[in-house]
């Protein structure tokens, strides 16, 4: 497994000077069931977290949300200080328990969340700091307004928004430079086709969460299987080797609580789809 290596996904340069390798990691599942509390498998998921630096995994992706706070205090028992590694995180969601979530963007939680996400991860300044949910409830200018004054006080290095449409993300940007975007997407799930294209026009990192979904194609007989008979590698493999080649922006987040799973994941990084497989791949999702 000393062969494979994150890097080979390529780079990207967050916020134009924040380089990165473009496969990175999503701290959710790293936490109990529902995304609540301590996970059942403690040192496994240390383990885990401690195997991504040697795979070259340098992007970490987590929220205050996820545990909540469990995650943020996972990353840092395992990986501070972090070196070169860029550790991004998220607020705006609230828990009220295993498997709920609600929007809360009141300028004044949002700041001091982030002071907290700072604290937890043991930072003085977060890389990347993102908004989970524009909160319907107040006005979304209060809520690009208070990451500006994030910005402003340095807490954060670069700011990043979550399930957003193209007029959200012009509408922050009238407040502050949008790093990131991050949206669901996948071979089967192309709702945020024109946000991607968006983020590809402005050189807006991408980060698709729920990245290796491929619903009916993971059936078999499906051309996924097929090409993954074919390639010696697993249909999640093809499928995020599908999403690495469809944007040099866009910078899969794929998580998991264990090494060997993480290594199966990291390994795509050496799936290479020639144009015609990946256009194949393309149609067959779009019509699933």
């Amino acid at each position: 497994m000393s062969d494979i290596d994150a890097g080979r996904s390529g780079t990207f340069r967050i916020g134009g000077d924040m380089e990165v390798n473009r496969l990175g990691f999503g701290a959710m599942r790293i936490t109990g069931r529902g995304i609540w509390g301590e996970p059942d498998n403690r040192s496994g998921a240390i383990d885990t977290l401690r195997r991504l630096p040697q795979l070259g995994v340098n992007f970490v992706d987590t929220a205050n949300s996820y545990g909540p706070d469990i995650s943020e205090q996972l990353i840092r028992a395992a990986l501070h200080p972090y070196g070169s590694m860029v550790i991004a995180t998220k607020a705006g969601l609230v828990r009220t328990g295993p498997d709920a979530w609600h929007p809360l963007g009141r300028p004044e939680y949002l700041i001091q969340e982030a002071y907290r996400s700072a604290w937890k991860l043991g930072v003085d300044r977060i890389d990347l700091w993102q908004l989970h949910r524009i909160d319907p409830r107040v006005p979304q200018d209060e809520q690009f307004d208070a990451i500006r004054q994030l910005l402003a006080a340095g807490i954060i290095r670069h700011a990043g928004l979550s399930e957003v449409s193209v007029a959200e993300i012009e509408a922050a940007r009238a407040f502050f430079p949008v790093a990131t975007v991050q949206n669901r997407f996948n071979l089967t799930d192309r709702g945020s086709e024109d946000v991607l294209d968006h983020c590809d026009a402005n050189g807006i990192g991408f980060i698709p969460w729920y990245p290796l979904a491929a619903g009916r194609l993971l059936e078999k007989g499906s051309i996924l299987s097929r090409l993954a008979a074919r390639k010696g590698a697993s249909p999640s493999q093809i499928a995020l080797a599908w999403i690495l080649k469809r944007s040099p922006v866009i910078l899969p987040i794929p998580g998991t609580s264990q090494v060997a799973h993480l290594e199966e994941n990291v390994a795509a990084a050496s799936v290479a789809l020639s144009d015609q497989e990946f256009r194949d791949l393309d149609e067959a999702g779009r019509k699933s």
